[in-house]
């Protein structure tokens, strides 16, 4: 049993940022239902190549994008255009715990599935909304995008290269980073709203949007502006409040180092031979070597030339100082740790029983996650769902 298998999940929601909290729900063990267009389905099974690749090595319907986020899940076609399609989805809500849906403000009221409209016949359901800009406000009604989000949040302004170096400009993280975070903000403010429940027997309505989620997650870059004035603007791979905490270029290519305290840079520049600089009046603490990056950096980045990573990285971890390589995509799921880890994991597909995805990074001791089932064909669980008593677990 998982430790959410008493919960029943109906997910109207499609692309990122709501089957990434259905997901979680059900990594966890929730019962998730997720509603599909007839025809088409979720927009990201469009979303490739690549494709999933079944045994003769031809693409399958399932895009990778797809199967990032909607595992553990039973997929059903309804048309929620039609009277019947509502109908169904409103008996479906009647025995839910949990409604998930990303509308444009105002069309879940069309179809008779807005928070009023579902609370009505269930008082104790939490329905989480997800759009871009929340429920009011005066772009409420404006619909919101990953890409669009991270610009307008702030995010794209504290990324990428400084002025005046090559490639300088803002950039876009490199993934849909205000929806993932949108997601996990969704499943925190759905549990909070489902443990209060158990006080007030009641339901509530969770109301997410990416704009806020991107201007929360500014975290220290948010109050560097509220608190000191300060207006952040792009470091690049460094840090505005922690020198050295970067990247630098050794004989071979580049490494991160990550220096968190005074202790770690008198280490630090022990190892690279220049133990002075720990007592240099311009680089003791932390907030003088923040002053004095500029005259800092480069004296750093000098004695880094004259090693391979590989070399540096072996003294700077014998001397406690964290450091790491830039490893590609293929090398992080090759790590050792990743893998004993369990963060990479066979899911069997009955398009390629070989399929494999990323794991659940929550480590539970007593009711762990399981991953169930893979992400479903469209309309896969049509029968079991539709014809064979709604909630009803399927025999797959």
């Amino acid at each position: 049993m998982g430790a959410l298998s008493h919960l029943k999940v109906l997910d109207l929601s499609r692309i990122l940022a709501g089957p990434w909290a259905s997901q979680l729900l059900a990594d966890l063990g929730a019962e998730v239902i997720k509603i599909e267009r007839p025809g088409s389905g979720d927009d990201t099974r469009g979303w490739g190549p690549p494709y999933l690749q079944d045994a003769a090595g031809n693409d399958s319907a399932e895009s990778a994008y797809f199967l990032c986020a909607n595992r553990n899940k039973r997929s059903v076609c309804v048309d929620m255009k039609t009277p019947a399609g509502q109908a169904v989805l409103r008996e479906l809500a009647a025995g839910a715990d949990v409604v998930l849906e990303n509308f444009k403000v105002g069309d879940a009221a069309r179809f008779g599935l807005d928070y009023p409209s579902l609370q009505a016949i269930n008082p104790a359901l939490v329905y989480c909304s997800i759009t871009g800009f929340g429920q009011n406000g005066p772009l409420a009604t404006r619909p919101g995008y990953d890409f669009l989000v991270q610009a307008m949040g702030g995010l794209m302004s504290v990324t990428g290269a400084p002025d005046g170096e090559p490639g300088a400009g803002p950039q876009k993280v490199g993934v849909a980073l205000t929806d993932i975070m949108t997601g996990l903000y969704a499943t925190v403010g759905i549990l909070a709203a489902l443990a209060e429940r158990e006080r007030s027997g009641l339901g509530q309505q969770v109301d997410l949007a990416l704009l806020d989620v991107t201007a929360a997650t500014l975290a220290n870059q948010a109050t560097n502006y509220l608190v000191g004035g300060l207006n952040p603007t792009r470091l690049g791979n460094a840090h505005p409040n922690i020198v050295p905490y970067q990247s630098f270029v050794a004989a071979d290519g580049h490494l991160i180092v990550a220096v968190g305290n005074d202790a770690q840079f008198a280490r630090f520049v022990a190892v690279l031979g220049l133990p002075e600089l720990a007592q240099d009046a311009r680089f003791v603490r932390n907030r003088d070597r923040v002053a004095h990056r500029e005259q800092l950096i480069p004296l750093l980045q000098r004695a880094l030339l004259e090693r391979s990573k590989a070399d540096w990285l072996a003294r700077l971890e014998a001397a406690g100082v964290p450091a790491g390589p830039i490893n590609s995509v293929a090398e992080v799921f090759a790590e050792p740790q990743i893998l004993a880890r369990e963060m990479r994991v066979n899911v069997p597909h009955p398009d390629n029983p070989n399929l494999e995805l990323v794991g659940n990074p929550i480590k539970l001791s007593r009711t762990p996650v399981a991953y169930r089932s893979a992400p479903p064909r469209l309309g896969q669980h049509n029968d079991a769902v539709l014809a064979g008593g709604g909630w009803a677990p399927s025999a797959d």
